[in-house]
């Protein structure tokens, strides 16, 4: 399975972290007042163990199986239940992009070229019936992953461990994944079939999970999946819709230096409507007031109301995930195929109406790079096409003459109908009117969800001129680069984000090169160098990054929010 594959699932995929960071199911919770932008967290007092946080959802946490869930870092919810061999910082802020051990003692130890990779387990790591977790079980673990029957889960392992494209699971093939050896209980070693250096991001998918072989009952395992983490579950009703977590006496925290665990019961409610959510929120009353919701913005009109009451906006609070919304170009159909036509278009935005019709500056920041704005991704400031806030048309009228087009053009922009506020017809007629001023009248086509999803990810289908947006399964610049310009990873018969279609012989080569960088502050700068060159191609023209706002109960405390999800981090939070 190509790695581009990794995030077919990402806007509908029942996964939590990643589902979170987009559009109406983004995740993003309030940052901890040690962090830019801060909220309640310290100002309500000091945290204390004890009571119970109530989790009000739109959607199900489905699928609570660690082979099934599609999550980086861990996940939100699956993190209380699943520990995996490496974890995100439980840290606000920057310093919450930086990847830690968990169940392992290191991140992991590359040999030189890496492409293989040793963890070794730490002293005193227990399941919830108190039987000892080895590295046998976390290599079951991942090898379930395989299973047909247990799809859904991020299929970066298929790619990357040596026979990872032809193994079936462990149900069909009983001798195992020959690439993951465990020489003893406490070492598990990955060969894999080409360097990886940000292989450390990887082993904090769920995937990584321990799994006793001896409790694995195949698609049922999600009715009651076996703990290794502060939590376990004690209900489970309609896949997910109410999910029941409890104290796991035999998870310690000397063994976990990430999950604080505070209260002694998670009480996650879904199928609720967004509005009632923040209703709920804001009005804090009876176990209300303990609760936080995992994925439910504030949208503008919520953002007005609580701007004029200072109670309220205390309990507000600010998440930045890596997440790009743009315009794309398939140049393969013209005059899309004329740099200068694309150009033109790139000059011709109007940032500052595709903000507002995002949601305002409060929801969106302007981009002029793929790569979002922080460091982890390797952010390098660049604007090729410098049009200002509001647009360059002169300039874009000079470049259309220039490309054979001096009385302007007609072309079609494919949208979503769905009101996401990221593909929708907001932001599509914000960019129709942008181009008109530059004399290129826009044709809008408005789909179907489903329908626009298949035509802006098909080689075959995909039009000239759409929008799309692009998440990162970690932060880094590997999982957001690659699957949108590696030309190894044109998919002609699937699922393709290579938009336009790349497949230049220096940007392929120069991606190999940072995968073999163990140093990831190295490989952060030459993702961004890389960001920067591929711009000067006009191939996409990147239009904002979301900022999520989001609500806590009135007896929330210890908010913590990274960059690396958006997400309020449940593992930290307390209720009393």
């Amino acid at each position: 399975m190509r790695q581009s594959s990794v995030i077919s699932r990402r806007v509908a995929a029942a996964a939590v972290s990643l589902v979170l960071a987009t559009g109406a199911a983004a995740c993003a919770g309030p940052e901890d007042t040690g962090a830019e932008g801060g909220t309640s967290g310290k100002a309500a007092g000091a945290p204390r163990k004890g009571g119970t946080l109530t989790v009000l959802n739109a959607e199900a946490q489905t699928d609570f199986d660690p082979a099934r869930l599609y999550t980086s870092g861990g996940g939100n919810v699956p993190s209380l239940v699943f520990r995996t061999l490496t974890t995100r910082n439980r840290e606000a802020g920057a310093a919450g992009t930086e990847v830690v051990p968990d169940l392992a003692t290191d991140i992991g130890r590359p040999n030189k070229d890496a492409t293989e990779w040793t963890y070794t387990l730490k002293d005193g790591l227990k399941f919830e019936d108190g039987t000892p977790i080895t590295s046998a079980d976390v290599k079951y673990g991942i090898e379930r992953s395989f299973a047909a029957e247990l799809s859904g889960g991020a299929p970066y392992l298929r790619d990357w461990l040596i026979g990872g494209d032809t193994y079936e699971g462990p149900y069909k093939d009983k001798k195992g994944l020959a690439s993951i050896v465990t020489p003893d209980a406490k070492t598990i070693v990955f060969k894999l079939r080409k360097p990886e250096g940000e292989f450390p991001f990887v082993a904090t998918q769920t995937q990584f999970t321990p799994v006793p072989k001896a409790k694995d009952n195949g698609a049922a395992y999600e009715e009651h999946p076996v703990s290794s983490g502060p939590y376990k579950v004690v209900r489970n009703e309609n896949d997910g819709e109410r999910l029941v977590l409890e104290r796991n006496e035999h998870w310690s925290p000397g063994t976990d230096e990430e999950r604080k665990a505070y209260p002694d019961r998670i009480d996650v409610r879904s199928g609720l409507d967004e509005a009632v959510i923040n209703q709920r929120l804001a009005t804090s009353s009876g176990v209300d007031a303990s609760a936080v919701t995992t994925d439910t913005n504030l949208g503008p009109a919520e953002l007005a109301q609580v701007g004029s009451d200072k109670a309220l906006a205390a309990r507000v609070g600010t998440g930045h995930f890596g997440f790009t919304n743009y315009l794309a170009f398939n140049p393969k159909v013209k005059p899309f195929d004329n740099p200068k036509v694309r150009q033109a278009i790139s000059y011709a935005i109007n940032r500052t109406s595709v903000v507002n019709a995002a949601g305002g500056s409060a929801l969106a920041e302007p981009a002029t790079t793929f790569l979002p704005e922080q460091k982890s991704f390797g952010f390098t400031p660049y604007d090729h096409f410098p049009a200002g806030r509001t647009g360059d048309p002169e300039k874009a009228r000079q470049l259309l003459e220039e490309a054979g087009f001096p009385d302007g053009l007609k072309i079609t922009l494919l949208h979503s109908t769905a009101q996401n506020r990221a593909t929708s017809p907001e932001i599509a007629t914000a960019v129709q009117e942008a181009l008109g001023k530059a004399g290129i009248t826009v044709e809008l086509d408005g789909q179907q969800p489903n329908s626009f999803n298949e035509k802006r990810w098909s080689v075959k289908d995909a039009p000239g001129f759409f929008l799309s947006r692009w998440g990162a399964d970690w932060p880094a610049g590997g999982p957001f680069l690659a699957p949108i310009f590696d030309g190894r990873q044109i998919v002609a018969n699937g699922s393709n984000y290579n938009h336009a279609q790349l497949n230049d012989p220096a940007v392929n080569k120069e991606i190999d090169e940072i995968n073999k960088l163990t140093d990831l502050k190295a490989a952060a700068a030459r993702w961004g160098a890389l960001d920067k060159k591929i711009g000067e191609q006009a191939l996409d023209v990147p239009l904002f990054h979301p900022v999520y706002k989001r609500l806590v109960g009135k007896n929330v405390k210890n908010v913590v929010i990274s960059d690396w999800t958006g997400v309020l981090d449940i593992s930290q939070v307390s209720v009393k």
